[in-house]
């Protein structure tokens, strides 16, 4: 009699732990894998977009946009946010058939489904910046910490604070304002 009652406080201690860890709090993005953290953004893993979009710009994770929103960009390449960032014939292909795979409206991480959510696909932001989501996260910062920071300028220059953006992760918990230092809101 005693075994079965040190079961269920252990199997629901477990329970309760795994809950806890699978649903978090709303602020970070992480998801859990029982005990391993996941990233809330699916990593960048197409090698030949990493290289040609993240030359001149953080290579954006395609989770961060519905497929609307790529298809947008990748048709106005001749006219990349004022710079021509064209690409021959067969790169283009790859990269475009990567985005739309990979898409917010496409993958499973919790940041990407938040994202999506908060958009129409109607009227697909060009520009993740503009998606009610990350403006939402981003509203108490400061605008000096950001625009007013030369070492950021941006929202769009993720990584200079999101430690671990690359790796898809923009969790609360990894955040270093440059000349600010730690965020927490």
């Amino acid at each position: 009699m005693k075994r079965n009652y040190i079961f269920i406080i252990i199997f629901s201690l477990v329970l309760a732990l795994s809950w806890g860890l699978s649903f978090g709090d709303d602020d970070d993005d992480g998801e859990y894998s029982f005990w391993k953290r996941q990233p809330g953004v699916a990593p960048v893993t197409n090698t030949l977009y990493e290289e040609e979009c993240g030359s001149c710009h953080f290579a954006y994770q395609p989770g961060l946009l519905p497929e609307p929103s790529w298809n947008k960009i990748m048709s106005g390449l001749d006219d990349h946010f004022g710079d021509n960032a064209e690409l021959s014939a067969d790169a283009y292909q790859k990269i475009r058939a990567y985005l739309m795979a990979n898409s917010a409206d496409k993958v499973k991480e919790r940041r990407s489904r938040k994202i999506l959510r908060s958009v129409s696909l109607a009227s697909a932001p060009l520009r993740i910046t503009e998606t009610p989501y990350i403006k939402h996260k981003h509203d108490e910062i400061p605008g000096r910490y950001i625009s007013g920071n030369d070492k950021v300028a941006s929202l769009s220059n993720c990584d200079a604070c999101h430690q671990k953006a690359s790796q898809g992760s923009f969790s609360e918990r990894e955040i270093n304002i440059p000349g600010v230092g730690r965020w927490d809101d």
